[in-house]
């Protein structure tokens, strides 16, 4: 009898964190510190003309909080600014002035998301 209601514990358990992860994969979960009440982070706005568009492709971003904290570390940087598609796992960022790619990637990975491409858009 013991053993039974053991067993049924674990598998509730096992469930309920089944739930989690699924959630978290499709980008709906609550990782990095967020909740269910994410707030969007909004666009920034460049002070000249975009003389260039490039397109990051990048990977670890699992939910809106991890496109809000990329989107705020590329705006950051002067001269762009950044528009994140989560379900494409890439940010389309426009220049209004010569930026190096590198200080975008690396602004980028140093939140531990991994930059898989850069493409000219």
């Amino acid at each position: 009898m013991t053993n039974a209601i053991v067993i049924i514990i674990l598998l509730i358990v096992i469930i309920m964190a089944s739930k989690g992860a699924a959630k978290h994969f499709m980008g709906q979960g609550s990782c990095c510190g967020g909740g269910s009440s994410t707030v969007k982070e909004p666009d920034k706005k460049l002070s000249g003309p975009v003389v260039k568009t490039m397109v990051f492709k990048i990977d670890g971003m699992h939910c809106e909080n991890c496109s809000n904290r990329v989107k705020r570390a590329i705006n950051r940087i002067d001269g762009v600014s950044a528009k994140l598609n989560l379900r494409k796992k890439e940010a389309v960022v426009e220049y209004d002035r010569e930026v190096d790619d590198a200080t975008i990637t690396r602004a980028i990975e140093t939140l531990d998301y991994k930059v898989i491409s850069v493409i000219k858009k």
